[in-house]
């Protein structure tokens, strides 16, 4: 996956994310719709490092496509 790939997942799941939250404003979300917004919420974690290792490895004068997805325990635990 490019970066160009990477970043057009990621506005993909960024509007799913947004329609899942502004759909239900004040009613709140079904367990499986909460379920899914933890995924997706997940997945653009992931995206998101992946596009950033990309990055670095590319400054550092390395192939890119050395990257790869971390667990989701990985990228969740990294302090913000």
């Amino acid at each position: 996956m490019d970066d160009h790939e990477i970043i057009s997942r990621i506005g993909g799941l960024a509007d799913e994310e947004r329609r899942l939250e502004e759909q239900h404003v004040g009613d709140g979300l079904s367990p499986d719709e909460t379920e899914r917004l933890k995924a997706i919420e997940v997945t653009l974690d992931q995206l998101w490092d992946l596009l950033r290792q990309r990055r670095a490895l590319r400054g550092a004068g390395r192939d890119p496509d050395q990257a790869g997805i971390r667990p989701e325990g990985t990228v969740e635990e990294y302090r913000q």
